[in-house]
């Protein structure tokens, strides 16, 4: 047996059991396993961690562990400074956030993947796809996949993935878009919040008929999605989103639009 040392920092100890959650940990594992089966062992799945040290070194996940090793455990959101003075350079284990944020959620996130779609981000949402296409849909079009599934996580084509934390779907989006630092990107109502198709303005006689004539003649500018054909317009369901828009800029500091 190998017995090692483990600590992993605060917004890791979601996956861990309460009795792990505090402080530093003995586990005793079989034979020479890598670091990287070692922490999805205890229930962290390797898209989460970004650093960590062994015996204050700096290692990749293929790092082979040996009997006494201590093992401190970071993720993306603790920056650098708990690593400063280290003699070694510091392995990332995660890629850097993809220049243009693209989703593709499971199917308990279907209010955030609205929330998304209405801040312009390319989100891709069924309410009934399964884990093996999600994990292959995240790998093969290299989009951010978004979950509360933490098995789903551990699979080990998913390159780019996160765990949701928030359960209440506006603190999940807020949760997202600081992970990814997305606030300076947002580029709300772009997408259509039904089918995530880009929207156009239209002229007023092109939906005639289209939408009740008392509508017609309370606006002037429409939207139309070039997918599903979806019309838009700035009636009280674009204010409410104008609104839940600009609390959530509030809320990132960042200026509204």
């Amino acid at each position: 047996m190998t017995l090692l040392t483990l600590a992993f920092e605060d917004d890791l100890c979601t996956f861990l059991t309460p009795a792990q959650r505090h402080g530093t940990f003995e586990l005793n594992v079989d034979g020479s396993p890598s670091i990287k089966d070692v922490v999805e062992s205890v229930g962290v799945p390797h898209t989460e961690p970004d650093t960590i040290l062994v015996n204050q070194v700096s290692v990749p996940y293929s790092y082979v562990v040996c009997d006494g090793d201590q093992i401190q455990v970071y993720s993306v959101r603790s920056g650098t400074s708990p690593l400063l003075g280290l003699a070694n350079p510091l392995h990332h284990l995660q890629p850097p956030n993809p220049t243009e944020a693209t989703f593709v959620l499971d199917v308990h996130l279907g209010r955030l993947a609205a929330y998304l779609r209405m801040l312009g981000f390319d989100t891709l949402y069924q309410n009934y796809c399964d884990d093996d296409v999600l994990a292959q849909i995240s790998s093969n079009e290299r989009r951010i996949l978004l979950t509360r599934d933490v098995g789903l996580l551990k699979r080990s084509i998913v390159i780019y993935g996160y765990f949701v934390r928030q359960t209440i779907p506006i603190d999940q989006l807020e949760e997202v878009i600081y992970r990814y630092d997305l606030s300076s990107k947002l580029e709300p109502f772009k997408r259509c919040i039904r089918c995530n198709g880009l929207l156009e303005l239209i002229p007023k006689a092109a939906i005639a008929g289209e939408v009740p004539e008392n509508i017609a003649r309370a606006y002037e500018t429409f939207q139309r999605c070039r997918s599903c054909r979806q019309i838009y317009w700035k009636g009280t369901h674009f204010q409410r989103m104008q609104s839940l828009t600009e609390r959530l800029l509030a809320r990132s500091r960042v200026p509204a639009p």
